[in-house]
C-alpha cells in the first residue's frame, strides 16, 4: 500500500453537497484500491501563493465545483495547473475555465463574441442528465455505469468553437441528450479529464464512480513512478 496525496483546488464550503460528495468519492477510490489517500484542500488565492514547483509535491490535482470566492484567481489557478503535468481531474465549473484557457492562449475568439455561455444552473442544485459516450474513456465508463448523473453547471459552448477545440485540443468521451459536449481529455494530457456534471455526486462506496477511480489510479502510477 502507497500513500497517494491529492490537492483540491476549491473553496470548500460545509453548505455545499458537491464539496463533501467530493471528498466521500476519494474515501471509496482508496476503499476500492485499497490505497491510503490523503487530499487537501487548497483555495485558488492559496494555489497562487506557492513557491515555483511546489505543486509537484502531489500525486494529482482535482478542480472542485464551485462556488468560487474569486472567478480572478479561479482562472488563475486553473492556468498554473493546466502548465503542471499532473494527473488532473476537473468537475463542474472549471469547465468553462479549462475551454477559456484554450480561447486565450490560442486566440480563438478573435471578435471577442460570447462564445461559451453563463451557468445555466443557479444555487445548491443538481439537474439530470443523459450521457452518451463517444470516446474511448467514455465507452470503457459507461459500458457498465449507469448514464444518469448529476450536474450543478451547464454551459453551452458555441459550435464552431467547439469544433476547434475538437480538431485539435480534446477528445470528446461524451455527450448528453443535447448533443452538449459534457466530459473530454487533453489529446497532449490523456490524464486530464474534464467533466461538466459532477460524477462525485453518484459515488457511493458499493460502487466508486470509475471517472473518479481512473483519475486515481493515474495518481497511483504517478506516485509509482
Amino acid at each position: 500500500m502507497s500513500l497517494i496525496k491529492i490537492a483540491i483546488i476549491g473553496d470548500f464550503n460545509f453548505a455545499y453537497n458537491a464539496h463533501h460528495a467530493t471528498n466521500l468519492s476519494l474515501d471509496h477510490a482508496a476503499n476500492f484500491f485499497e490505497e491510503e489517500i490523503n487530499y487537501y484542500w487548497i483555495r485558488p488565492s492559496e494555489l497562487l501563493a506557492f513557491k515555483k514547483n511546489e505543486l509537484l509535491d502531489y500525486d494529482g490535482v482535482w478542480v472542485a465545483p464551485g462556488p468560487f470566492l474569486n472567478d480572478f484567481y479561479f482562472a488563475g489557478a486553473i492556468k498554473e495547473v493546466m502548465n503542471t503535468k499532473l494527473p488532473t481531474l476537473v468537475t463542474g465549473d472549471g469547465f468553462y475555465h479549462v475551454v477559456d484557457f484554450y480561447v486565450k492562449q490560442y486566440s480563438l475568439n478573435p471578435r471577442n463574441e460570447k462564445v461559451i455561455s453563463e451557468n445555466l444552473v443557479s444555487g445548491n442544485q443538481f439537474d439530470s442528465i443523459q450521457i452518451n459516450p463517444i470516446g474511448i474513456l467514455g465507452k470503457k465508463i459507461y459500458g457498465t455505469h449507469n448514464p444518469l448523473e448529476l450536474t450543478s453547471t451547464k454551459f453551452s459552448v458555441y459550435p464552431n468553437l467547439m469544433a476547434i477545440l475538437e480538431n485539435d485540443f480534446i477528445l470528446v468521451e461524451a455527450k448528453d441528450q443535447f448533443d452538449e459536449v459534457q466530459l473530454f481529455r487533453l489529446v497532449d494530457r490523456l490524464d486530464f479529464i474534464v467533466s461538466m456534471y459532477l460524477p462525485q455526486i453518484s459515488s457511493t462506496r458499493d460502487i466508486p464512480h470509475p471517472i473518479v477511480n481512473a483519475f486515481v489510479r493515474a495518481c497511483m502510477q504517478k506516485a509509482e513512478a
